[in-house]
Order: structure tokens, then sequence, then C-alpha cells
């Protein structure tokens, strides 16, 4: 059951107390009387009334009493008023019954006015569980943004880590308060984090101008050197030399914004005066170079038809060297065919090799030797597993026997092989 529809629903309203004017009388001089359970007490007189009209005069002020308690019972019953303020209003309002010149059952309206007590005391636990709950949940989210903080602290970020501090100090000042002490060490905390890391960060941008001024200066250096490259004809030394400064460019790293792209263009201009004078040069040596490759194919087509397949290896090699000698006479070809040239010049070569080595192995008589003896060292043992796979066939064990003949299929297979490499000695 809930406790508080539990608490407000035992509150009783005063439509369930008996009438005002019972517990009144009025004199024949008009004076009205209230009653309580300690005598009666003189309440006022209202001129020119008869009885009935003076005590419902001031039956009114108790319904008006009533009314009172009951919009302060419901308010508190919803909790639209503090159970501090309800408190302080109850006190308010029990003494202005207890005093009040008004005909009721002014002591029946106390016992009612002190029903609420109960719900009263647990509003106020629920508030201060509800304050409590808050208190932890601001500690913990502050705790949560001083461990932000301070990673934010010791790291690197020093872009991001600028709008993360910005607004995890926005956060903060949207929480709430908690206790004293701890929220000062809290904050002592993450403003010391954010202190220490705005330190940091200007030590780094400290540092990386001086890093910016000191490329500055190599690059200014590296644009001289280069300079004097520049006009040089000694194509591969001074492309590799161009190289090394570039590389020496990229190890500098950034200079200043203002001035590093008109560095790089500088640099860039001086390099495209070099290679652009030297690929001039490349272009009218392709032009002959490419007269060669036509050579160099020619006499490729023409050493693959007399060469390929080698079936004379005395031949093949002298016609190998014919084609070598005449083949280096014609000079470079240009660097894109350089590669499938000499592709095809290593396959006849390799033709020719492999043709020699398989001659030099065809007569080679130890090689054969050891292949003949391989060949009986098979056929020997195939005859031995022959018989005993026949003397087990002859004593009933067929298992056994098939064991066997698997057993000769492998040593067949093996010297179908061996065979096969002896027959290719000669006689």
């Amino acid at each position: 059951m809930n406790t508080n529809a539990s608490l407000s629903g035992k509150i009783r309203t005063m439509s369930e107390t008996p009438s005002p004017t019972n517990h009144g009388r009025v004199d024949a001089d008009g004076t009205v009387y209230v009653i309580t359970s300690t005598g009666e007490r003189r309440v006022g007189q209202v001129p020119d009334a008869g009885p009935d009209e003076a005590m419902a005069f001031f039956a009114r002020r108790y319904e008006s009493l009533s009314t009172e308690v009951n919009l302060l019972k419901q308010r508190i019953a919803t909790g639209s008023v503090s159970p501090d303020e309800a408190r302080k209003q109850v006190v308010t309002l029990r003494a202005n019954i207890l005093g009040a010149n008004a005909v009721g059952d002014l002591e029946a309206l106390v016992v009612s006015l002190d029903e609420v007590a109960p719900l009263l005391e647990t509003r106020a636990a629920e508030r201060r569980e509800a304050r409590a709950r808050q208190h932890e949940e601001t500690r913990a989210a502050k705790e949560g943004m001083v461990a932000e903080a301070e990673r934010l602290a010791a790291g690197n970020d020093w872009r991001g880590g600028v709008n993360r501090f910005r607004a995890l100090l926005e956060q903060w000042k949207a929480l709430p308060r908690i206790d004293r002490a701890t929220d000062d060490e809290l904050w002592h905390r993450f403003s010391s984090a954010r202190t220490t890391y705005t330190r940091r960060r200007k030590a780094q941008f400290a540092q990386q101008a001086e890093h910016r001024e000191a490329a500055r200066r190599t690059k200014e250096r590296i644009i001289v050197e280069a300079e004097r490259l520049s006009t040089s004809t000694e194509w591969g030394p001074t492309a590799r030399a161009f190289r090394d400064l570039m590389a020496r460019w990229k190890a500098a790293g950034p200079a200043p914004r203002e001035v590093d792209d008109e560095l790089w263009r500088r640099f860039r201009g001086l390099q495209d005066v070099f290679f652009d004078a030297r690929n001039a040069v490349f272009r009218e040596q392709d032009a002959e170079f490419a007269q060669n490759l036509a050579a160099k194919q020619a006499l490729l087509d023409e050493a693959e038809k007399s060469i390929l397949p080698v079936t004379d290896v005395e031949k093949a090699r002298r016609l190998l060297r014919d084609f070598l000698e005449k083949f280096n006479a014609c000079g470079r070809v240009p660097r894109d065919a350089v590669r499938s040239v000499d592709g095809r010049v290593r396959a006849i070569e390799q033709a020719v090799r492999e043709a020699e080595e398989k001659e030099w192995r065809r007569t080679d008589p130890q090689a054969r030797e050891r292949a003949a003896d391989t060949v009986a060292v098979f056929a020997s043992q195939i005859e031995k597993l022959s018989a005993q796979a026949e003397a087990a066939e002859a004593g009933g064990d067929s298992k056994k026997a098939n064991q066997l003949r698997e057993t000769i299929a492998t040593y067949q297979g093996w010297l179908d092989q061996a065979q096969r490499a002896l027959d290719e000695f000669s006689p």
C-alpha cells in the first residue's frame, strides 16, 4: 500500500464533524459563547442581530478555519508545500484555532489538523531521501567530470581539449552545490586540472612556434642548396641530391603558416627547373632508345626461333653467344621496355642452361647407377611381398593377403617412377 495515500486517507475533513452550532450558545443580550471541554468562552457580539444570526456569524468563522485546515491538509497530501513550510503553517493555524472567536468544535478541528503530523514526517523523509539522491548523483557527476578533466590535463589533445574543458565548465555551473567540503575539494581538483592543461597547452604551442621557426631557417637553407643544383646536368647524382633535400624538407616539419606555402612554392619551382631539363634530355634519349629497342626485339625474335626449343645443346650454346654479342651492341632501350626485353633474354638463357643440366644428368654414370639401384630395390621388394601375399592366401588369411597387395601397389607406383627416371639416361 502507498504510504502517502494511506496517511492522507486517514485525514478527516470537517464535513464529517458535527454542526458548529452544537458547540455554542447565545445570551439574552446577544453575547455568543463557544463551548469547549474546559467550559465556555465568550467569542463576541453582533450588533443589531438576532440570536440565530449572531450564532451563524461566528459559525461562519469556524467554517473558514475548517476550510483553511482542509486546504492545508490537501496541499500537504499533494506535496505542493514543503514540510518545513507546512509545519510553520500548522503551528500558526493551530494557535489561530485555539484562540479563535468562532463557534464550532475547535478541539476536533485541532485534532484534525494534528493528523497531518505523520504525513509531514513522511514528506520530510522523502525530501531528505531526494536530497540525498541528488547529492549523490551530483557528487558522482562532478567526480566523473573531475576524472575526465584530469585525463585531459595529462593528455595532448590541444585543440579538442579546449572545447571539452569549456563544455565541462558549463555543465559544472549547471549542477547544484553539494556539501561545502566535498564541493570545494572537487572544484579544486577540476580547476587545478584545467590550469595544468592550459599551462601545458601554452608551453606546447610555444615549443611548436620554436620548431616552426627552426623549420623556416632549415627550409631557407635547403632552398639555397636547391638553387645551386637546379642548373646541374649531372642527372643521376643531382636527382639523388634533390631526393635528399626532399627528405630533409619533410623532416624539418612545418614552418610558420604565413611563410610555409611560399617556401614550398620556391623549393618546388627549383625542383621543376632541374627535372624539366632532365626530362627534355631523356625524351631525346628515348627516341634513340626506341630504335635500339626495335633492333633488340628483332634479334630476340630470331633467337627464339633458332634456339628454342633446345634440341642440340652445343648448337644452342653457340647461337646464344652470337645472339648476346649482337644484342649487347645495340645499346640501351627505353626504361619502360627494359623489364620485358630482359625477361625474354633470361628465358632463352634459362632454356639453354636447363638443356645443359639435363644433358649432364643424362650422361652422368653415377646418377644412372643410383637410378638402376633404386629400380632393383623396388623390384626386389615387390617380389618378396608377392610371395608373402601368395603364402597368406594359401593359408586362408585373406585379410593379410589384401594388405600385402595394397603395399605391393604402392611399391609398384614407386617402381614405375624409378624406371622412368632410369629410362632418361642414355645406354
